[in-house]
């Protein structure tokens, strides 16, 4: 990127604590270190996996996704709506919120598309290759407590959290016009603890970039259901079918051999390698670790295996964090690279429920929901 584009940058999120560190000591510092240009506007960045240490990601390197143009937002001025199938519609300041209850939650997001450069052939979309995933710790009311104060009518079926940001969808299935970003999710994973309306995110108050002052952080669900910049909350009678769950972020499902688009929600059983990464050379008889991070969504990570072969063995992978609930681990593997040539590496993990991820992508999934096995290729020298 040249100057300009750094400059732009720098306007996207406020300045980190260590870049504002760095700059008090008169060290010039990148806002997002390392991040990968998916698109440049609106500004969407990839995490770079391979530098993938500790179980909390960086907040000026986690991941940002971004459908439409960072909306200005005047915290001082900020409500929260609140309408639709409740007893008492309301409007919340962030004041009004903190009363409800904070708590504070390590969650692990993922975009719907992480992986999608690997899908052959390319599809539409940004193409993501393994850094659209972090873990970060969030602070913020459980929206269940909002909900509480507003009072849910009986029948309600889904809450709909409607972001800020707003612009036309063009393509083979345009937007009605102008629309904004929004989410619908049944009430009873709304009600639940892991879906939070953060104000905080790795103990600092939300950039612009992640949605400040106000976003949604579903657990266990992938990133399309964490809406930034939220505004209103709106409770309805019937399931949401608006365009982010219909035309787009949708799959086909076939539960009676007939193809039928449903939402994508939770998020599947998932390892990736960080280390080595594609394209490194590994010296040959020398003992090497294989690292990375895995993740199964609502669910708890029960095994991660590796091998060393493009699949023909397989070896049990050591976690190397603890686990906690809809977070990502961390694990290695020894490896001795013993003949020289290209090797291809690959990780697969398993759910505690049994789900496994696939060998093979099932094109029901569209471009989304891409947890099949991707080798990683170096070369032993």
């Amino acid at each position: 990127m040249d100057r300009r584009d750094w400059l732009k940058l720098a306007s996207v999120a406020a300045v980190p604590m260590a870049a504002r560190r760095a700059a008090a000591q008169g060290v010039p510092a990148a806002p997002f270190p390392g991040m990968t240009v998916r698109m440049a506007e609106p500004r969407n960045l990839e995490y770079p996996f391979a530098e993938l240490k500790a179980f909390l990601t960086p907040t000026e390197q986690f991941y940002v996704r971004s459908h439409f143009a960072v909306p200005k937002l005047d915290p001082t001025g900020y409500t929260l709506t609140v309408e639709g199938e409740v007893v008492r519609p309301v409007k919340l300041t962030l004041a009004d919120l903190s009363k409800l209850g904070e708590v504070t939650l390590p969650l692990t997001l993922e975009c719907a598309g992480n992986g999608r450069v690997f899908l052959v052939p390319q599809p539409r979309g940004l193409q993501w290759g393994l850094g659209g995933v972090g873990t970060a710790e969030f602070t913020g009311v459980p929206l269940s407590a909002v909900l509480g104060l507003a009072g849910v009518k009986p029948g309600a079926a889904d809450v709909v959290l409607v972001g800020a940001d707003a612009g036309a969808v063009a393509g083979d299935a345009p937007s009605p016009g102008v629309i904004p970003y929004d989410r619908g999710i049944p009430l009873a994973k709304a009600m639940r603890p892991e879906v939070l309306l953060a104000t905080t995110m790795n103990g600092e108050p939300l950039t612009a970039a992640h949605g400040a002052p106000l976003r949604a952080v579903v657990g266990g669900w992938y990133g399309m259901a964490a809406v930034k910049w939220l505004t209103r909350v709106v409770v309805t009678a019937k399931p949401h079918a608006g365009f982010w769950q219909t035309l787009d972020y949708s799959v086909f499902e076939r539960p009676n051999g007939v193809p039928t688009l449903v939402p994508v929600t939770k998020m599947l059983p998932k390892a990736s390698i960080a280390r080595p990464a594609l394209g490194d050379v590994v010296p040959a008889n020398r003992p090497a670790t294989i690292t990375g991070a895995a993740w199964a969504g609502e669910e708890a990570v029960g095994r991660v295996e590796v091998s060393v072969d493009g699949g023909a063995t397989w070896a049990d992978a050591r976690f190397t964090t603890a686990a906690r609930p809809f977070c990502w681990r961390l694990w290695e593997a020894p490896w001795m690279p013993v003949t020289r040539g290209p090797a291809r590496l690959v990780a697969r993990a398993t759910a505690a429920g049994g789900a496994t991820q696939p060998a093979a992508r099932d094109p029901d999934r569209r471009t989304y929901l891409i947890n099949h096995l991707v080798p990683v290729e170096v070369l032993v020298k």
